[in-house]
């Protein structure tokens, strides 16, 4: 079976108050024990935010250099992803649509090769 990622910016995400944060957590953690479940689950997580917990790997000079921090601005990382490994684009739509709804902000789904 194809596997997808399922994922979001963390600027999608958006500004709320810590229990918003705190009841959505429940909700998530709910889908993704179905997918689980349902013998779909690859993997599920948030990315830690902290940024001096953060390093990247850049060869694009010819030299490899390994750097401490981020290498995207903060609107462009990604803060989360499932990895699903189901059937067809549907299943993996449904599933991205459920966290989607769990969460309370959008998420992308797409192939992996």
């Amino acid at each position: 079976m194809p596997q997808y990622v399922i994922y979001f910016n963390q600027q999608w995400v958006g500004d709320h108050p810590a229990e918003w944060f705190e009841s959505r957590g429940p909700l998530a953690s709910a889908v993704v024990e179905e997918i689980r479940a349902a013998g779909e689950l690859v993997v599920a997580g948030g990315l830690v935010e902290d940024d001096a917990r953060a390093a990247h790997a850049d060869a694009t000079s010819g030299s490899l250099v390994v750097r401490d921090g981020a290498y995207a601005p903060h609107e462009q990382r990604v803060g989360g992803l499932t990895i699903v490994d189901v059937a067809d684009d549907q299943a993996a739509r449904t599933w991205a649509g459920r966290i989607a709804e769990a969460c309370g902000w959008p998420q992308e789904v797409r192939q992996l090769w």
